[in-house]
């Protein structure tokens, strides 16, 4: 999948106005396909927050962040022992 440069913008703008994301806002800071995020979702690796009528799903920034952290740590972990 490729990120154009006017996505990344617009999540910039995005973040500048408010901490909740959409699922491709949030897929694309996590490097991920979008039913990759939503299959995560519903093993209850992320939370999501069901809004509208047709229950888009919106991910809260600190939440994206606190998975990349998670993702990260074990990521050094497992490289620190092998």
């Amino acid at each position: 999948m490729r990120i154009s440069r006017e996505r990344g913008r617009k999540y910039e703008e995005k973040e500048a106005a408010g901490p909740m994301l959409t699922i491709g806002e949030a897929s694309w800071l996590l490097h991920v396909h979008n039913n990759t995020l939503r299959r995560w979702n519903e093993q209850g690796l992320i939370k999501a927050y069901r809004i509208g009528a047709r229950g888009d799903r919106r991910f809260k920034k600190e939440d994206i962040d606190a998975l990349l952290l998670k993702q990260t740590k074990g990521y050094v972990k497992r490289s620190l022992t092998n």
